[in-house]
Parts: C-alpha cells; structure tokens; sequence
C-alpha cells in the first residue's frame, strides 16, 4: 500500500511512538493524579512531561496552557462553546473544517450567537484585512484554520492576529493541518486546537487546545480531576478544568515521543520535505491530460485534484483497488472550503505527504493518475 492520507492521519508513525504507548500500557498504566502510589506518580510525570514538550515546540510561557483533548475535534468544540454567550458575533473563514462550522451554525440555529464567513477567493486565499472588516461591536471570536484540509492552503495567523485581537476579542486558530508541518508561536493567539495523530506523527486519540493565560472557559464537561475534589464545580485552574476523568495517558506518551521527534528533525526540516514532494507531484501531473488542480503555491503537503467528467470517488476507488495507492476523495467534511474553490458539487481527490512518503511512490501515483484518464475507471 502506497499511503498518501497523511491530512487524515499518519499512519506510519516514528519507532519511538510505538515503544512510548507500549511502554505506557506495559510500566505506566496507571490513573495520574488518582492516588500516591509509584505507578500513579510515574503516569502523571510523563503526562506532566508531554505538557513540557508541546510548550516548548509552541514557544508557549507555561506547560498548564496545555489541555489534553482525545481529537482536535473537541477541542475546537470545547473552545468555541467556552467562550461564546448569548449576543456574540463570530468571524470566521470559508475555509473551516465542520468541527468549526458545525458548532457555530448550531448556536446560531439555538439563537445564541451569529457569525459572518469570510470569503476567500477561488483559489482559497483571504486577505487578513478581509477578518478585520467583518467584524462588529459585539465579536467576541475570530476563527480561523492554519491551513486548508482541502487544498493545503496557509493562512497568515499573525497578521491576522495583529488585526483583529482586541480587548473582548479572542482569536482561536484551528492547527489540525499545521501542527507538526509548521512553526506556531502561540503568543500571538488566544487559543489554539491541535491533533497528536496529524503532523505531529502521535497516536490517534491524542491531541489539545492551548488557552492562554486569563482566559476563563465556560466547562463543556464536569467530573473528576483528581484535584480539588473538595469543590463542588470544576476548578477553574487549568489544565483541570478543561480535563475530566481518566486521561489517554498511552496516547499522550506516544505524543510525548512525537514532539520529540519533531524537534530533533526541526519542524522546518519536515516542511521543506513535505515542500519539495509536493512540487515533484505537481510537476509530475500538470502535464497530464484533464487533471486541474487546486489551491495556491504557498501551501503544505497536499495536493488537491480532480480528472474532468470523472467522479472523484470513483477514481480514488481505482487508486485503490487497481494500484494499491490510499487518498481521500469527496467533501472532505469541509463542504465551505468546496463551494470557495467551486467543487461543492464533485468533490475532489486529496493526496497528502508526510515525512516517510518517499518520490518513487509519488511516480507510481503519477503513473496511475495517466492510467486512469487514458482507460478509465
């Protein structure tokens, strides 16, 4: 199998991932923060470490501002749902994932909030400017993704931070498709949502959110800390009031040991590979026959495409049953970001790279993308 899923998850993962979560289940498994007893010290340490380790990687002041979450999912949802009250306005991209829209558009369908999309272009670019402009007196959030899971597609996170932060205003930034391919310094955010199992090469069921300091969340969940338990609400230090019940702690190992994977290579390191696969693909593409592609230059490691009059499901289907090569096809759970770059209505073909996707399997995927529009599916 030729694997070029790496924007839904990496599926091979760095050896030492695999050693952290069995050694976690084998010498850690234990509940941290429940008791005094050796194995509940050792699993709250290494959960303690993890926290060190994704400070250091988001330049971020304090291991705390770090909440485990089991997907970037909840922690998008814990975030909005945190801060968001009756009255308030959000801005937010066209761009977003559903884990963004479909919060927000159930809060506004309760009543609760609004919210304004920004318009990127049909090459998926926005102007920060453009956030700027959409907001209004009462816009408690501004949203936006790091980068497109569509199209790859990177947004400028500090100009936009510099326009639209403001005493009231909180900006959240969705790095499911950055963490890991590029560098975040979190001091010029609010709060940030992030995956383990993406491009920082962890196990699924790990990732978080970073909330800076100050910031008080509203609790989506309530439960046992292992701290406090005198009171009768959640704590309102963090990470405690953002964690409740017994944590991943093999997934937040193997976390541990990805980040520091991360940082030996150098997360600069990894973009410029993932760069430079993506500029063999297109070139390797661009010449054949009805295939258009999407998106900018100025992207990460994926690349998105379609064959003309051909259905995308039924060409990934083809990849995978006749050539052994894994992608994603269809709306991609971003049907916003679709209907910007004018493919609501087909869909479109993602391939996605990684730091173990070497260029003979992107030759042997460019090969089957002329296969399949000269014969068909």
């Amino acid at each position: 199998m030729i694997y070029l899923d790496y924007a839904a998850t990496s599926y091979q993962k760095p050896p030492q991932v695999y050693r952290a979560v069995y050694n976690a289940l084998v010498y850690h498994s234990a509940n941290p923060g429940r008791g005094g007893h050796v194995l509940s010290v050792r699993a709250g340490d290494l959960v303690y470490e993890t926290r060190e380790k994704l400070c250091h990687l988001f330049h971020a002041d304090a291991p705390e501002q770090f909440a485990f979450f089991q997907n970037t999912t909840n922690a998008l949802n814990t975030a909005i749902k945190g801060v968001l009250s009756p009255g308030d306005h959000v801005v937010v991209s066209s761009m977003e994932h559903n884990s963004v829209i479909r919060p927000l558009s159930e809060l506004k369908r309760r009543g609760i909030i609004d919210y304004t999309l920004v318009a990127a272009d049909s090459l998926g670019r926005i102007l920060p400017e453009d956030f700027k402009r959409a907001m209004r007196y009462n816009t408690r959030l501004v949203i936006c993704t790091h980068a497109s899971n569509v199209c790859g597609n990177i947004y400028d996170i500090e100009a936009i931070s510099k326009l639209v932060r403001r005493p009231g205003t909180l900006f959240l930034v969705d790095a499911a498709q950055s963490a890991g391919h590029l560098d975040i310094d979190v001091s010029c955010l609010d709060m940030l949502a992030f995956p383990g199992h993406k491009g920082l090469y962890g196990p699924q069921g790990s990732g978080g959110l970073f909330v800076r300091e100050g910031i008080l969340l509203k609790t989506i969940i309530e439960g046992g800390t292992g701290s406090q338990s005198e009171l009768l609400y959640q704590p309102e230090e963090m990470p405690d009031r953002l964690e409740c019940g017994t944590l991943n702690v093999p997934a937040i190992a193997g976390l541990g040991a990805a980040v520091d994977f991360i940082m030996d290579e150098g997360v600069e390191a990894l973009f410029n590979h993932e760069a430079m696969l993506n500029q063999y693909f297109e070139e390797k593409i661009k010449n054949i026959p009805n295939v258009e592609t999407y998106g900018e230059q100025n992207k990460t490691g994926v690349m998105a495409m379609n064959i003309k009059e051909m259905d995308c499901i039924a060409v990934s289907d083809a990849l995978n049953r006749q050539y052994g090569i894994a992608v994603r096809s269809g709306l991609h759970c971003a049907p916003s970001a679709h209907r910007t770059l004018g493919t609501i209505d087909t869909g479109c073909i993602r391939f996605s790279f990684g730091y173990f996707t070497q260029k003979n399997e992107l030759d042997q995927a460019a090969y089957a993308i002329s296969q399949i529009v000269k014969k068909g599916v």
